[in-house]
């Protein structure tokens, strides 16, 4: 092959890699998941008896390990915490675990046990090396409900953790993991979940008085074990709406978006409670919610799974949640340097951007673009 010959081939490999380069820095995963390590008895209390335990854990283990997520969102990750990571510290960092539940290396007031609350949340994050991640804090719940019954929520320390990530091309990225507090199947059958449901309102409202204060020009994305059903609680209204009415940014959810043809379901005060492994109608409990401020960066959903199939050993799932997993793709409209860089053919609403190419809420003079065609307004 001539010298000529050569340089053609090596400039069309290294086109090929940088293009390639490109296109996994402009994309990234994340998935959450209650990997459900609670134990299976705190003193006389029956928490969690049908558990995975050491082995089913480890089994939740190799399964993040294969999958090779870049941000996974963990909840009830408790007892079985070492188990769980050997197999990930190769590849991510962690998050500081906030310890187990029982009696071992805990004080507690065994003639009030009805003030008792272990101080751990349950929640752990990892994320893979090459992405730069600072644990931003921790907070609990102003609300919540049930110590030795209804779901024993007041037994632990159930909030929220925030995450301040910087992508593999430099986009900034706001990530909140939370769990919720849950509403026992018998209870809501029995209408006897009225003190849970208002737990979790209050915790909605905190949620969005948190994300409020914090949404400038970052996206943020919202994951967890949020143990909410459109149906059920009144989440469009007190958190999606609620956002975009603010002006500052849209929030959306990715399994509404993606796999429900944009319809919220319904809200309704009456529900059917039926559920397979936390999935009703094909919403899951564990959700994926994203927000793209007004001005600043946009991450944008290309796709959304269950992952039914794979979190599976012999026909079982392995733990009482499946995954909820999501990829999303940085906004190309982030790289743009000047009005002649934009392209949005696919966008059917309109948009304005200023001559820096940053998005604007209202034309000043930059980049419309109307109904998908591109006008340059200097």
């Amino acid at each position: 092959m001539s010298m000529k010959k050569w340089a053609i081939a090596a400039a069309l490999l290294c086109g090929s890699m940088t293009t390639s380069a490109q296109e996994s820095a402009e994309l990234f995963t994340i998935a959450t998941l209650n990997v459900d390590g609670l134990p299976q008895k705190v003193l006389v209390v029956k928490l969690n008896p049908d558990g995975p335990g050491d082995a089913g854990t480890a089994r939740i283990g190799k399964y993040l390990m294969q999958k090779d997520y870049d941000l996974v969102m963990m909840q009830e990750d408790f007892n079985y915490h070492d188990v769980l990571s050997v197999f990930l510290e190769d590849d991510y960092n962690f998050d500081e675990w906030s310890g187990t539940i029982g009696i071992e290396g805990h004080h507690i007031d065994f003639l009030h046990l009805q003030n008792h609350r272990f101080p751990c949340d349950g929640l752990m994050a990892c994320w893979k090396k090459d992405l730069a991640v600072s644990p931003a804090g921790r907070t609990a719940w102003k609300q919540s409900f049930g110590k030795f019954s209804h779901a024993n929520d007041d037994l632990i320390t159930k909030g929220f953790r925030r995450y301040d990530v910087t992508l593999r091309n430099g986009t900034p990225l706001i990530v909140y993991n939370m769990h919720m507090d849950a509403t026992l199947d018998e209870d809501e059958a029995e209408g006897l979940d009225a003190k849970d449901t208002e737990a979790r309102q209050a915790q909605w409202l905190q949620l969005k008085d948190e994300v409020l204060e914090q949404l400038g020009t970052t996206p943020i994305i919202i994951v967890g074990d949020l143990n909410s059903f459109y149906t059920r609680d009144n989440i469009k209204q007190l958190f999606i709406d609620a956002i975009n009415e603010t002006g500052k940014g849209t929030a959306a959810d990715v399994w509404v978006e993606l796999v429900n043809n944009g319809v919220y379901p319904e809200y309704s005060e009456t529900s059917d409670p039926t559920e397979i492994l936390n999935i009703r109608k094909g919403e899951s409990l564990d959700k994926v919610i994203y927000i793209n401020p007004t001005n600043g960066h946009r991450i944008i959903p290309v796709a959304f799974n269950i992952d039914r199939d794979g979190y599976q050993h012999d026909g079982k799932a392995l733990g009482d949640h499946y995954p909820a997993v999501a990829t999303f793709r940085v906004d190309q409209a982030d790289k743009v340097t000047g009005i002649d860089d934009v392209s949005r053919e696919t966008m059917t609403n309109n948009h304005y951007y200023n001559l820096n190419g940053q998005r604007v809420s209202q034309p000043q003079g930059g980049i419309y673009i109307i109904d998908g065609k591109k006008k340059v307004i200097r």
